[in-house]
């Protein structure tokens, strides 16, 4: 089967395209001719612009110039033609609110084929400004409502959108559950606890990961604790963070480095780390997350939906709520002290949270819609 995926970004680190990325590869994985459509932008890198065609594996992956529309990723860019040529018999659209979408649902019906959305959380304005906070309740009442309505599946990535979309209008029966997957890598056997007094953050370092707090609730901890911070830093972020260090005299225990792609190497930065943290404003269902849980790590998370729907405070793992430094200190302070029987018992609990996010599952559920 042809199937075509549309997504604002196929390159630099982001989350949407790293599910896309991996969902593309699996799907060419099972015999489907794959393509890759999304505009030349390069996340995180506002000036850059990534190559024109690329080929990763079996998968064909398309850019095309973008204008932008405002904020980081509102943008358009025009793949109809191209969508024409390629002919697909399913169209799979990554993100709501955005305008690819509703190009997808255009070509969807010149071609009488099916067009299937996946949500990738966006709902939630606590951390939105004013004005895009309006538009977005604005979008929702008028044209989004419409939208919605048109595509085959909607396909949330997490159980705690499903109000949002019910509240929408969109009925129990057009709403499905695809949440994002991780390789079987792993899920493969675990040697050791890692270093029990090793921190690790993994992911793109921007406002939005608010690392401020852990920096400041690990200046309330024991001195031969120490922070690794893995993913690009964007330019400005990473200037607040190095005087944030500086000031909190943390410099000899907090370290970068740059992104990790490769699984096995993911893997072992994982293996490596007694705690994994993720301190996120805003989270729809973090990757990072699924894979630290899957490697059986002590995880401390903020109470976002996307993370509060994986870790159950206590049992696998530990939440704070988002900005409090101090509830971010005691929740670090309980995953290092775990020792033993107690961190193997919480590390297997993690994993078997996460035992049905394997990319084989969640293809097999994708197959069934086509």
């Amino acid at each position: 089967m042809k199937v075509l995926e549309l997504t604002n970004y196929s390159a630099g680190v982001c989350g949407v395209w790293s599910r896309v990325q991996q969902e593309a590869q699996a799907l060419a994985g099972r015999k489907h001719e794959v393509r890759v459509f999304s505009s030349d932008r390069v996340k995180g890198k506002p000036e850059e612009r990534a190559a024109a065609t690329e080929k990763i594996g079996k998968v064909k992956i398309k850019r095309f110039p973008a204008r932008k529309l405002g904020g980081e990723s509102f943008m358009s860019w025009d793949f109809l033609e191209e969508g024409r040529k390629f002919g697909p018999e399913v169209i799979i659209a990554h993100s709501y609110r955005h305008g690819h979408t509703a190009k997808a649902l255009k070509l969807g019906n010149e071609l009488s084929v099916p067009v299937v959305l996946v949500t990738h959380a966006p709902f939630g304005s606590e951390t939105r400004s004013g004005l895009e906070g309006v538009a977005v309740k604005v979008y929702d009442a008028t044209l989004g409502r419409k939208a919605l309505k048109e595509f085959a599946h909607v396909l949330a990535i997490t159980k705690w959108e499903e109000p949002y979309l019910l509240e929408l209008g969109l009925s129990r029966g057009k709403i499905g559950y695809s949440p994002n997957g991780i390789a079987d890598a792993f899920f493969t056997k675990v040697s050791g606890m890692g270093d029990l007094k090793k921190i690790l953050f993994f992911g793109r370092v921007s406002p939005i990961k608010d690392v401020e707090t852990v920096l400041r609730a690990l200046s309330l901890l024991d001195e031969d604790v120490v922070l690794e911070i893995v993913g690009p830093v964007e330019e400005e972020y990473g200037v607040r963070l190095r005087e944030l260090i500086g000031e909190l005299g943390l410099g000899s225990r907090v370290s970068f480095k740059e992104a990790v792609f490769d699984v096995k190497e993911k893997v072992s930065l994982l293996d490596g780390a007694g705690v994994f943290v993720l301190p996120s404003k805003r989270e729809g269902m973090p990757q990072a997350l699924v894979e630290a849980m899957a490697r059986q790590r002590i995880v401390v998370v903020s109470d976002t939906p996307g993370s509060s729907e994986l870790v159950e405070d206590g049992k696998t793992g530990f939440v704070f709520a988002v900005g409090s430094v101090k509830g971010c200190a005691r929740a670090l302070e309980k995953a290092l002290g775990l020792r033993g029987l107690q961190r193997k018992r919480m590390g297997m609990r993690a994993r078997g949270r996460v035992q049905g996010f394997g990319w084989w599952k969640i293809v097999e559920g994708l197959e069934k819609l086509f």
